[in-house]
């Protein structure tokens, strides 16, 4: 059947419908949307897709709302909203049309469902409270999203219309960005697991360039290693490994004899010419050859040995 209008309501808008319509608009990108709550619209027939209105869910007559009694919920009870819908229907031939190896596809699908969907439904049916956030509640992407809505004395008849348009590319960013990332993260992870392969028993890992490193180590049980060196556009790299994804604690800092310095002092520090930069958080250095990086990198290693666990 072909897709010739994505049906959605009309008035103010929230992430849910925005996001949906970014999902439905790379796949039938022919077809018009419309917004409104008109019977015969959001009704289901011939050549439509409606979601976020029409009070009901079947999929087969393409129709994904979620405001309904019963509610559609997920196996774990968890309230779809009509973004949850559309990605659990249409989100593996989404991930097609961006070209996403097939080999990946279930595994980003559920990844995406788990970190960006799960929380836009959870915000829309109020299943979570925003302020989890703490101070971060503003940034949030569910209220960035609806910030971009019109104000309230913007009475023009097509003031909500032109917002929702404005909005779509925004959201597209966001959503095809994130989705980029977890391709490329699992790109480099493999790149990863081969270069942990070849350190063996080192405590330094060389990259073949700056890419995500740290959820490949956990994986390979690389507990070993200490610090990671790799080309940065003309300079080299040498930097520390998380403890944790959400820890700044390093499994080990770079010497605290460099922190600060740069070019000749931190070549006088350190007795590696080519030595360029120090963070004073000691977690990164820089290097002006992958040959200083590398004695960089091992002097790093043997302070750590010495004085022990990072700071």
């Amino acid at each position: 059947m072909t897709i010739t209008h994505l049906v959605t309501h009309n008035g103010g808008f929230h992430a849910d419908e925005l996001l949906s319509s970014v999902i439905l608009a790379r796949l039938y990108p022919q077809a018009e949307v419309v917004r409104t709550r008109d019977t015969a619209w959001i009704t289901p027939g011939e050549g439509k897709i409606i979601y976020d209105v029409g009070r009901d869910y079947d999929a087969e007559a393409g129709i994904f709302d979620h405001h309904q009694r019963p509610n559609p919920v997920r196996e774990d009870e968890q309230p779809y909203s009509s973004f949850g819908l559309i990605w659990k229907h249409y989100g593996l031939d989404y991930l097609r049309a961006l070209a996403i190896p097939e080999v990946d596809l279930e595994d980003i699908h559920a990844s995406f469902e788990q970190s960006f969907v799960l929380p836009i439904d959870l915000m829309d049916n109020g299943a979570m409270n925003p302020s989890v956030a703490g101070p971060l509640t503003p940034l949030t992407l569910s209220i960035l999203l609806e910030s971009l809505k019109p104000v309230f004395d913007n009475r023009s008849s097509d003031a909500d219309d032109k917002a929702f348009s404005a909005a779509l590319p925004i959201a597209r960013a966001f959503v095809e960005a994130s989705i980029t990332k977890k391709a490329a993260k699992r790109r480099a992870g493999a790149m990863v697991t081969k270069a942990i392969n070849d350190a063996g028993t080192s405590h330094i890992l060389e990259l073949p360039m700056g890419m995500p490193f740290r959820s490949a180590i956990e994986a390979t049980g690389a507990d070993h290693l200490l610090f990671v060196v790799n080309p940065r556009d003309t300079d080299w790299s040498i930097g520390g490994i998380r403890i944790s994804g959400d820890s700044f604690e390093q499994r080990a800092d770079l010497p605290a004899a460099w922190a600060g310095l740069s070019d000749a002092a931190l070549e006088e520090a350190c007795g590696v010419k080519g030595a360029k930069f120090c963070h004073n958080g000691r977690f990164i250095a820089v290097a002006s050859s992958r040959e200083a990086a590398i004695k960089m990198a091992e002097l790093a290693v043997e302070e750590a040995e010495r004085t022990g666990p990072a700071d």
